[in-house]
């Protein structure tokens, strides 16, 4: 009786087994599938799909299509767009065409301009290449400029000579600064080495300072002498110290000595130390 009970169940357990299997198996195809034909791929089987999923998956391929043509991608189907998209994606494209042609861009096409659209930008473009000649920027045409332009433009760029001059931050041409500019300029130049005197910096000419000048320099080469002697700095030059300033070195030397000495820590040198000192010092 068990036995026969057993062949009887068998099948039957084998699949109450597996089932959850193999139904877990075809959902995930179902998925995967829609997943390809939401997508778009050679893959999609609309026959297995359902009327809702058919549906989800329409809508989602004509949204994308809007996108692609919104995009100027080759993928795009405008036979597909309803007449409100057809009407939008065609005020977008214009907008597109207008923005390329303000920026300067090859893909603009002057010929789907309005008049109106094209003298703007015409405008646009010529005020743009103004400004890179005032500038001296590599994209300035001259020959698309006004007489009046091309003034304006001389005028801005002897401004510019005469500032990197009088600033030294730029190519100077001296030939096109006027008496003033160069007196300036002179002027300018002086007081800039004056200043790295006095800050000790590399580009100092100490031929072209005032007696005013000198002296604000060699009492600032002297606090920086001074100031690198205290720190033990090996650009010190203790031969230009005064004797005082030698002294004071010379004591507060004395006494970083001493205590170095009485309290075991620093360089100590016993034989700098006086008889009292000496005798203040444990072994």
């Amino acid at each position: 009786m068990n036995i026969s009970l057993r062949k009887s169940f068998g099948p039957q357990v084998i699949c109450l087994v597996f089932w959850p299997m193999l139904a877990f198996a075809q959902s995930s195809d179902l998925s995967s599938n829609l997943a390809n034909c939401k997508a778009g791929r050679d893959t999609c089987d609309r026959s297995k799909l359902s009327q809702s999923e058919a549906t989800e998956v329409g809508l989602t391929l004509h949204r994308q299509n809007v996108v692609n043509c919104r995009h100027g991608y080759d993928s795009c189907d405008r036979s597909k767009l309803t007449e409100p998209e057809t009407i939008a994606l065609a005020v977008a494209d214009h907008q597109r065409n207008v923005s390329d042609c303000t920026d300067g861009m090859l893909s603009c096409d002057r010929f789907k301009l309005t008049p109106l659209e094209a003298r703007d930008i015409a405008a646009a473009q010529q005020q743009r290449n103004l400004v890179a000649c005032k500038d001296g920027w590599g994209t300035c045409d001259r020959s698309k400029l006004t007489p009046a332009e091309t003034e304006e433009v001389n005028t801005a760029r002897r401004q510019v000579n005469a500032s990197d001059c009088a600033d030294g931050s730029g190519p100077c041409d001296q030939a096109q600064l006027t008496p003033v500019q160069t007196k300036e300029t002179i002027a300018a130049d002086l007081q800039r080495n004056a200043q790295n005197c006095v800050n000790g910096w590399d580009q100092c000419d100490h031929s072209k300072l005032n007696p005013e000048q000198a002296k604000q320099t060699a009492y600032s080469e002297h606090q920086r002498n001074l100031s690198a002697c205290r720190n033990r700095e090996d650009s010190c030059d203790y031969s230009d110290l005064t004797g005082a300033e030698a002294k004071t070195l010379a004591d507060a030397e004395h006494k970083r000595n001493y205590s170095a000495c009485l309290k075991g820590y620093g360089y100590c040198d016993p034989s700098r130390l006086t008889v009292d000192e000496a005798r203040t010092i444990h072994p």
